[in-house]
């Protein structure tokens, strides 16, 4: 009997601690540990998910897609511009050859500065939108080539960072433009930053190239440098601007930003907002897991576009 008795006893079932009915109720028990978020939690937490995904969004805005759409935007000037000149209705001014004003982004120049490896379609006008697709041409002075000095304005890291090697210019490199007008050569006389004198107004039949950035880090800038550069041979003559220096609005002044569109700003942002809030739900209702699979793939795309339209209030140089 006592053999019988100790078979039966190793015989018997032994409890399954991680069994699936264990498993169940132990997670059924967790749950009801954790005691639901309070309203001023939640409302944490939609804080740190919206701020996580603008900084995020904004870090691959500034570092990536926006070096991608400037290239592009790059090769659809060049395209546009190449055919312009081959058919003789490039821009010689502020107006196209209809007589229309030239829009904001039109290319009017093709830039080539060898020492630096620098090929640059500039458009006109210098508001932040403007050089999202490369240098522009601020629209209170001439055309490269024509008589007056003429600025070009280039952005120091994002979208590209056209300028970004314009600190390596020396005294006596070649710059070359090609207008409507035709191809002209300068040379650079000089470098200069925020305080430093401005070299002597050229005079009443030559041409004058500024080119300008920003200085100090990449996406941190810290002040202004300009690069002037005086045309070899004799300017051209060209229509008179649109508008005056002090007609020029701020945002197309030397680090001015663009805020022509706050109103998508601010719709974006509401959306955002709204995913924010709704990912924080499914958080508490469904589980992080699936939150994170449904609201990821929106956040991500309306965070990009937030950040997007973000990016036309930074400093027009950045």
């Amino acid at each position: 009997m006592t053999a019988i008795h100790t078979l039966s006893r190793e015989r018997a079932p032994r409890p399954r601690p991680w069994s699936r009915r264990a498993r169940s109720s132990s997670l059924t028990t967790a749950a009801r540990a954790v005691p639901p978020l309070s309203p001023r939690l939640q409302m944490i937490r939609a804080v740190l998910v919206l701020l996580l995904v603008l900084s995020f969004s904004l870090l691959i805005q500034l570092s990536v897609i926006s070096s991608l759409q400037a290239s592009a935007a790059q090769g659809r000037a060049f395209d546009k511009f190449r055919g312009q000149l081959a058919t003789g209705t490039a821009p010689i001014g502020p107006n196209d050859a209809d007589d229309h004003e030239v829009a904001i982004g039109t290319p009017i120049a093709y830039l080539e500065i060898p020492s630096i490896g620098l090929k640059q379609v500039v458009g006109q006008g210098t508001t932040s939108s403007a050089l999202f697709n490369g240098p522009g041409h601020r629209r209170d002075t001439p055309l490269p080539g024509q008589i007056g000095t003429s600025v070009i304005l280039g952005r120091r890291a994002a979208f590209g960072g056209a300028f970004s090697d314009l600190g390596e210019l020396k005294k006596g490199d070649a710059i070359k433009v090609t207008t409507g007008q035709g191809e002209f050569n300068f040379t650079v006389t000089g470098r200069r930053g925020e305080g430093d004198p401005a070299p002597a107004a050229p005079g009443p039949d030559a041409s004058r190239l500024m080119l300008v950035t920003a200085t100090g880090l990449p996406f941190l800038p810290d002040g202004v440098l300009r690069v002037d550069a005086e045309l070899d041979g004799a300017a051209v003559v060209g229509p008179a601007p649109r508008v005056t220096v002090n007609q020029l609005p701020k945002s197309e002044r030397i680090m001015g930003s663009d805020p022509s569109t706050l109103w998508a700003l601010a719709l974006w942002l509401q959306a955002l907002i709204g995913l924010s809030v709704g990912a924080v739900w499914g958080w508490h209702r469904w589980g992080r897991a699936q939150a994170w699979v449904v609201f990821l793939p929106p956040l991500l795309l309306v965070g990009l576009m937030t950040t997007s339209e973000l990016t036309r209030l930074l400093p027009n140089l950045l």
